[in-house]
């Protein structure tokens, strides 16, 4: 039967078909029936003529296209049952062929308008066999095709009803599936940026501190072999430390959880900020450090921020002005805490805010790009560019929030 079903609704023309033969046979099987109350009854029934094979074959037929031209095979089913009523007495057979086609009709329309149609083909049976057959209004025969008829609208609604409602269940779906997909999208896309920022500013920091300790190292091998060997030890220490860091980064994510969770792991925070600078001046960069406010504890995500953000301004000075000297400001504000990195652009290159290079400047690098990431990622302001006199300036609000708190 489900094979059957399902080959009939591929072929809609063919099911119709089938339909309309059945109706046909069932018109020719019942060609008429008892005489009106009141009439003698003799137990004949009126043969078939030509007229009646005619006009049968026109209704059935209509039915094959009811799918196509569901309104017009409507007009036609009632046209005929009244022209069949007129040589009928009002007891055409017939009337299945206009409950079909109501049928087809309410299951395509509006509500409203299906029973507007049904209706109206009631209306038109009824006066049909009130004015051909003489048939009182209450009676069982009277009542029996606008029954059916009434019985083909609600079918015929309660399935338009049921489409629409699957259909809208069907889209709900639909949606549902691209909201997910757009959404494993968008996650992918934070979740990369997120590692690629971390990886960056893990390793940078080191790997400037490398270079730059490399090239003392070169330029002091020949005639101060002690400062060069102490360099290199600069070099040994900040590639191991970078090993650890990138160790210790990849370890987290390579961990289940949520990105708040790695978040709750020991990260670097300003309470490393001695640290940092040490690394810095060991490097030859002159550096001074300030600290407003009463230190606290913050939130770790804050936290990390502002680490990231002084460790990214001081490594991008280290690249581009290695001769400037930098200061660093924070500020623990009531309910934020701001981080202010400035330098005053010496250098042989020119000065940071030359803008040669892929940190502070105006290059393409990811140096600013990461900085705003790590201000924005904790809905905080950023603010990097050169000031008056030479020199550059990284400066950043962290809002201490419940939010960030979390």
């Amino acid at each position: 039967m489900t094979w059957l079903r399902r080959e009939l609704l591929s072929r809609p023309y063919v099911a119709d078909t089938i339909l309309a033969v059945c109706v046909y046979a069932m018109t020719l099987l019942a060609p008429g029936g008892p005489p009106p109350p009141g009439a003698e009854w003799h137990g004949e029934i009126r043969s078939l003529t030509a007229y009646d094979l005619a006009l049968a074959s026109v209704v059935c037929g209509a039915l094959v296209f009811r799918r196509r031209w569901p309104r017009a095979v409507l007009a036609v089913t009632v046209a005929g049952f009244v022209a069949s009523a007129v040589v009928d007495d009002g007891r055409s057979p017939l009337n299945l062929g206009s409950a079909i086609a109501v049928y087809t009709v309410a299951s395509r329309v509006p509500r409203r308008h299906a029973w507007a149609y049904g209706g109206l083909a009631a209306l038109v049976v009824t006066v049909a066999r009130v004015v051909f057959g003489g048939s009182a209004l209450l009676t069982p025969e009277m009542l029996a095709p606008i029954a059916s008829i009434g019985m083909a609208t609600a079918v015929g609604d309660s399935l338009r009803s049921r489409r629409a409602y699957v259909a809208a269940i069907e889209e709900r779906a639909r949606r549902a599936e691209e909201t997910r997909e757009e959404e494993a999208e968008r996650r992918v896309m934070e979740e990369r940026l997120y590692i690629a920022r971390e990886l960056h500013d893990v390793l940078a920091h080191h790997i400037a501190l490398i270079n730059v300790q490399a090239q003392v190292a070169s330029h002091l091998l020949a005639t101060e072999p002690e400062q060069a060997r102490t360099a290199l030890g600069h070099v040994r220490e900040a590639g191991k430390e970078a090993l650890d860091e990138l160790r210790t980064t990849v370890g987290l994510l390579r961990r289940p959880g949520s990105r708040e969770e790695l978040l709750t792991e020991p990260a670097p925070g300003l309470d490393r900020l001695p640290e940092l600078v040490d690394s810095f001046t060991a490097a030859g960069l002159e550096l001074g450090w300030l600290i407003y406010g009463d230190p606290r504890p913050l939130p770790a995500p804050v936290d990390l921020a502002a680490f990231r953000i002084v460790q990214e301004a001081l490594t991008n000075v280290s690249k581009h002005a290695p001769r400037a000297t930098a200061t660093v400001r924070i500020d623990y504000a009531t309910d934020e805490v701001i981080v202010d990195v400035a330098d005053d652009g010496r250098s042989d290159a020119g000065g940071i805010s030359s803008g040669n290079g892929n940190g502070n400047g105006n290059g393409t690098g990811h140096g600013l790009i990461g900085m705003r990431e790590r201000a924005l990622s904790v809905d905080g302001t950023f603010v990097a560019g050169p000031v008056d006199g030479g020199g550059f300036r990284v400066h950043a609000v962290l809002p201490v929030s419940r939010k960030n708190r979390s």
